[in-house]
């Protein structure tokens, strides 16, 4: 039989993965995982030269009907053209996925704000898993130009979350 940490791990691995459905048996046990996915739309933008128009790719995924059919195309949304960065900033990037905080605590000051001047041990956010609070620190010396994401927006691993002019 299965650990309850055994299980919440095989449960996170399959979330992660790329696979939809997942089936197990040990000793008497069967365990059955399946997503819950009925439609995914995949939109990728290509950045091509600067005298070009930014191009975009929409990839639609149906899940499996019962009854064959034709599918459906649906218009794509307009992708609005990513802001032109500067190659001399840093990206203070997110060291896991969580949700970002921008304040210790609700009714504290923000850690930082545009414009403010930063140190490699300042810490400009934190970031929280599974009800640890990560902080992350500025890794240069500098002034924050951009702030990426909202206050309690999920992050991805390696997502940028500021922008810091060195």
């Amino acid at each position: 039989m299965l650990k309850i940490q055994e299980l919440r791990e095989l449960i996170k691995l399959v979330n992660d993965s790329n696979i939809d459905e997942f089936s197990f048996e040990s000793e008497g046990s069967k365990i059955k995982m399946k997503k819950n996915k009925e439609t995914a739309v995949q939109t990728v933008v290509e950045k091509v030269q600067a005298v070009q128009p930014v191009a975009s790719v929409v990839t639609e995924v149906a899940a499996p009907q019962a009854q064959p059919s034709q599918p459906q195309a649906k218009p794509a949304e307009p992708v609005a053209a990513a802001p032109t960065v500067d190659e001399n900033l840093h990206k203070i990037v997110s060291p896991m996925v969580g949700t970002f905080y921008s304040s210790p605590s609700p009714d504290a000051d923000l850690y930082v704000q545009k414009g403010d001047k930063v140190k490699e041990d300042s810490v400009v956010c934190i970031v929280e898993a599974m009800k640890l609070f990560n902080e992350i620190e500025a890794e240069v010396n500098g002034e924050i130009v951009e702030i990426l994401v909202e206050n309690g927006q999920l992050v991805e691993y390696g997502q940028p979350l500021f922008l810091v002019k060195a």
